[in-house]
């Protein structure tokens, strides 16, 4: 698969950097594939606890806001007893809660399994981001930071998927219970995956305290959490009440749901794919502004489209160009972070920028719900607003040339 994006190919490559490339890759997807299940059956879980949808998406906002926490414990494990052991924690902990919530008996319940699961989905990013980018050559950061960012859209697809063809079928709990698959990552990372070299190369080295080495870098962190609140606003505004969007104010069923989300989701792959071999020709700051910039002009198309068709199009368009700037993020992370707090760092900063973007999904839903449940203008005005915040706070910031230590 990654031979088509890398320049020169891929055989300069070892087994154990391909290996750790695809299970950052894939450790991503089955993340973002647990986490859009809920995405798609917001509806139902509100017609089944007798509530309104305003009080479900209550559950994006502890799965979100959970993760920073998840960030700091297990970046600053990983950091300390190695990349490796501490994903597959991670990993098996988000199946797991994954599959309880298909058991629970009450709204209270799934508010409080899906902030765990959001606890231990704030450590994966930032600890397989780190494995990777340590592991590969300085020459394929772009490439692969695009790879391993369309891990998210892949998720989804598969989310999508999965709503489209067996959601009638097993109803929304079935679908939890299909996020348990996957689990079987944990014996994939076990068995094939080496641990991050730099990580091996530090070992032996004193370590620094966590806390005077987080301020010593305030300003970088305080300038990537502003960033990485911009970016989540971006990505959940266009992402998690679309299904709604599509449902309650188009009336579709869950087939032609499920094929538009699929339809929008390859948008995303060509965007990460296509912008993060990008940032490696023309910097990482340009390909995330010229990524951001686009979406501009495409959102008329996208939530004021009348015919399946046109919404497809706008879809498959706002997609590349969001899931475009996303591309970049895992390299420029990780190209501007603290050598000795790389598991924590980019992680930390991404997760706390959810955090402050975690109540996307209720505004979105209150601003729908106050204009006749008009959710195309709630989309239309999150993602608008925070594109061009992107573009002109990333025009602000600092430039790591491509280097990492």
């Amino acid at each position: 698969m990654f031979e088509w994006f890398v320049p020169g190919g891929t055989s300069d490559l070892t087994r154990a950097q391909k290996t750790a490339i695809w299970a950052g890759y894939l450790g991503w997807t089955l993340d973002a594939f647990d986490f859009f299940l809920l995405v798609f059956s917001m509806k139902a879980i509100s017609e089944a606890f007798g509530t309104d949808i305003k009080a479900v998406s209550e559950a994006l906002f502890l799965t979100l806001a959970a993760r920073p926490l998840g960030a700091l414990v297990f970046g600053w494990l990983a950091d300390r007893i190695g990349r490796k052991p501490v994903l597959m924690v991670v990993v098996l902990l988000f199946s797991v809660m994954s599959a309880l919530s298909g058991l629970a008996q009450s709204l209270g319940q799934l508010l409080v399994i899906r902030a765990v699961f959001g606890f231990a989905m704030g450590g994966e990013w930032g600890i397989g981001a780190s494995l990777v980018m340590e592991t590969i050559p300085k020459r394929l950061r772009g490439i692969v930071s695009g790879v391993l960012q369309s891990g998210y859209p892949s998720g989804y697809l598969l989310a999508s998927l999965t709503y489209a063809l067996l959601y009638d079928h097993i109803g929304w709990r079935g679908m939890f219970f299909v996020g348990l698959l996957p689990a079987l990552l944990v014996f994939v990372i076990r068995m094939h995956v080496e641990e991050s070299p730099v990580f091996e190369a530090q070992k032996k080295q004193v370590r620094q305290p966590v806390l005077p080495m987080l301020a010593k870098h305030w300003k970088l962190a305080l300038y990537l959490i502003v960033l990485m609140t911009a970016f989540n606003f971006l990505s959940h505004g266009a992402q998690d009440l679309y299904p709604t969007f599509l449902q309650k104010q188009h009336g579709f069923d869950a087939r032609t749901t499920g094929t538009l989300a699929v339809i929008m989701n390859i948008g995303s792959l060509f965007g990460a794919l296509t912008f993060g071999p990008l940032s490696q020709r023309f910097g990482r700051r340009k390909a995330i502004i010229g990524a951001a910039a686009l979406v501009l002009p495409i959102i008329p198309l996208w939530t004021g489209s009348q015919t399946v068709v046109l919404l497809a199009l706008g879809g498959f368009l706002v997609q590349f160009a969001i899931q475009g700037a996303w591309g970049v993020v895992p390299a420029y992370l990780n190209e501007l972070s603290p050598p000795a707090v790389r598991a924590m760092f980019p992680g930390l900063v991404y997760q706390l920028g959810n955090l402050l973007a975690s109540r996307c999904g209720p505004i979105q839903a209150q601003i729908a719900e106050s204009h006749g449940d008009n959710y195309g203008l709630a989309l239309a005005v999150v993602v608008g607003i925070t594109a061009a915040v992107l573009v002109v706070w990333t025009a602000l910031g600092p430039d790591p040339g491509g280097e990492i230590a």
